[in-house]
């Protein structure tokens, strides 16, 4: 059940419709816009009569949320959500934000000279993996914590947030002072006990789309997050797994509109996952950029071809800063900056 309270509804009035929510046993979320109050009630609501509500002072209307996804949904912030880093980025609003780096961090030099190379095309945001989720146990599976703490230090010496995959409970702790921005793979979108636990972390969590999941399902995941109280949550779609075999994966561009419609939370596109494919990552960042993604995350590398990981579908410097200036270019053609 969504309260949409009135522009001038005071602090009282927005208490008591507070206590009234939550004395008939739902969880109330509340959120403040820039000209007003959304409550929105958790729980049990089927039995409640939302004229009771619209009965009391300051309460403009309210009316229920079909959607199985209560706070994920647009109607709780219909302005949409913007979530602004430590280094002053932010995802979602006006500005599209360029997150770029290896599949994998592999020593000093090379995490810094990517942290340079984002700078310099204008980007905000360093990704990296240091714990690696492998399909092959015999595969590079990532420095883990030494390898965060070069890449954060290379971030800060550079003035960018750091964006890195956190795969089990056990990593958020260590992880916490090293990253500005938890990553959750595809393989972990429906970790239920991990997002759960991420829920209660006061840091932004960048939420990937399972290789089979539908749009509802990953709002459904993103409501485990903003459930418990963690609202900075950004979507990615990272493509799906589908019957054609001529990319890794299929890119569903058209799930950006739909995700920006059906919710106030940023999106994400990653042309790198999303094609498998080094010469099909630029057409599918513009894509993205044209379907109204808030975010670009791309791979890039000094010497693509012998990465240790994803090499087929990682950006060699000069193609990676090519690109971002053609994205500068479209995100104007579409009303945004980048």
């Amino acid at each position: 059940m969504i309260v949409a309270m009135q522009e001038k509804a005071s602090e009282d009035e927005i208490d008591t419709v507070i206590t009234a929510m939550e004395e008939a046993g739902v969880h109330v979320h509340r959120t403040t816009g820039e000209f007003q109050t959304i409550l929105a009630g958790v729980g049990p609501t089927g039995a409640l009569d939302p004229a009771k509500f619209e009965m009391l002072p300051g309460v403009e209307h309210v009316h229920r949320i079909s959607a199985p996804y209560k706070l994920a949904g647009r109607a709780w912030r219909p302005e949409g959500t913007t979530i602004e880093f430590r280094n002053g980025e932010k995802i979602g609003g006006q500005k599209v934000a360029v997150i770029a780096g290896p599949c994998a961090i592999e020593n000093r030099e090379q995490i810094f000279s990517i942290a340079a190379c984002v700078q310099a095309a204008g980007g905000g945001f360093l990704r990296g993996g240091a714990f690696k989720p492998r399909s092959s146990p015999y595969s590079f599976q990532g420095l883990g914590i030494p390898g965060l703490e070069m890449m954060r230090e290379a971030a800060d010496a550079h003035g960018l947030a750091v964006v890195s995959e956190v795969m089990e409970i056990a990593q958020i702790e260590p992880m916490l002072p090293l990253v500005d921005c938890f990553q959750v793979g595809a393989r972990n979108m429906q970790n239920f006990n991990l997002l759960r636990e991420l829920g209660q972390v006061r840091k932004p969590v960048l939420l990937k789309r399972g290789i089979a999941a539908t749009v509802e399902e990953l709002l459904l995941s993103s409501e485990y997050i903003l459930s418990g109280g963690n609202y900075e949550v950004i979507l990615c779609e990272r493509g799906i797994r589908t019957y054609e075999t001529a990319t890794r994966n299929t890119m569903d561009i058209a799930a950006i509109p739909v995700l920006k419609k059906l919710s106030h939370l940023p999106v994400t596109g990653d042309p790198s996952h999303g094609t498998g494919r080094r010469d099909m990552v630029p057409a599918m960042a513009k894509a993205a950029v044209a379907a109204g993604a808030d975010a670009v995350l791309m791979e890039i590398h000094p010497n693509a071809d012998k990465a240790v990981s994803d090499a087929a579908q990682t950006l060699y410097f000069d193609q990676f800063e090519k690109l971002v200036a053609e994205l500068r270019v479209l995100a104007g053609a579409v009303g945004r900056t980048l």
